[in-house]
């Protein structure tokens, strides 16, 4: 990955746009981009444009949280702009989104964004591009990960150093997600320009492949354990089927007691009455009750996707007249 930035005079970092400095730490580059790079320097500085080589002696790669961190570490600018180098950004974009840390100064400025190819993640893009302004915040445990995706946060340097670095535990390490729960734990917001201000490339060998779906989930359950559970002292996970199920045995024995039922709309999952947790240490072994979702009570823990169904769960659950946040979360 390469991590390309400029600082100009309102104190801007932001990566890989033009006339401007930029900064790229390199460890192995497999692609010749060291030699690239240096064979343009001179090039580029005689036109005034500050280049910046960093990189280590490690006979490995760092990861690409290494490489966040260096490309932070390199520039000087009071905001950050964060792009990854196979995407693009519109040329507004550092404005409108400086123009919202301004105001937002302890929160995540993220943006819309096209994809390309455009059929690459339908369900996905559509879920970025249309999260209601309070479901930022919400919506934070689901599989999807951070409500803002990372090539396009913008952020004050100052809010960036408190939060933390990024993780830097290299391949299969959620380094963007990791910081993102870093983030929230302090407090910090998520703001999003309703514009679509990058051009996101999805192509099959990046880096984010490299995480393993297991090692996000078991993050996700910590951190539904951790900020949600605590406020309910008992709840109902809305699927009684694999999800369902999952979720419950990854769940502590202490969150686990709080489960009081499954529900579903499969009449042959609540026609069986129960879920026995065979597994369990427990004497006698748990059996929670599978219910019909209007015969249970909330709050839910939804572990059903949405955008699936035709509209049909989400036509479900609006029938309920709850609130989100309160009465329930989606979590798949």
């Amino acid at each position: 990955m390469l991590n390309r930035g400029w600082t100009n005079a309102s104190g801007l970092f932001c990566s890989r746009t033009s006339k401007a400095p930029w900064s790229s730490p390199f460890s192995m580059m497999p692609d010749k981009s060291m030699t690239i790079i240096e064979r343009w320097k001179e090039e580029l500085e005689g036109s005034g444009i500050l280049v910046v080589i960093g990189g280590h002696d490690s006979p490995s790669p760092r990861g690409v949280g290494y490489s966040k961190n260096q490309a932070v570490a390199q520039s000087s600018g009071s905001y950050l702009c964060f792009l990854d180098s196979d995407d693009a950004m519109m040329p507004q974009r550092v404005r409108l989104q400086h123009e919202a840390a301004v105001r937002h100064p302890t929160s995540i400025i993220g943006c819309q964004v096209r994809r390309e190819p455009p059929s690459s993640t339908e369900r996905y893009t559509r879920w970025l591009n249309q999260l209601a302004s309070d479901q930022l915040l919400i919506q934070v445990f689901t599989s999807n990960g951070p409500t803002v995706i990372m090539p396009t946060w913008f952020c004050s340097r100052a809010w960036f150093s408190h939060v933390g670095p990024f993780d830097e535990g290299g391949r299969g390490v959620p380094e963007d997600l990791l910081f993102f729960y870093e983030h929230l734990r302090k407090g910090g917001g998520v703001v999003r320009v309703d514009q679509s201000l990058l051009l996101y490339r999805y192509h099959p060998g990046a880096a984010t492949h490299s995480v393993l779906e297991t090692t996000i989930w078991t993050h996700r359950v910590r951190f539904l354990e951790e900020r949600a559970l605590p406020h309910w002292a008992t709840f109902t996970i809305w699927n009684a089927g694999r999800q369902g199920r999952r979720l419950y045995r990854s769940l502590t024995a202490e969150s686990r007691r709080k489960v009081v039922a499954f529900c579903d709309v499969d009449q042959n999952k609540i026609k069986k009455g129960f879920y026995c947790y065979e597994e369990s240490q427990e004497r006698p072994k748990p059996r929670v009750p599978v219910l019909h979702f209007r015969a249970a009570r909330p709050p839910f823990v939804i572990c059903v996707k949405l955008d699936l169904t035709g509209g049909a769960f989400e036509d479900n659950l609006r029938s309920l007249h709850l609130q989100e946040g309160r009465d329930f979360l989606h979590f798949s």
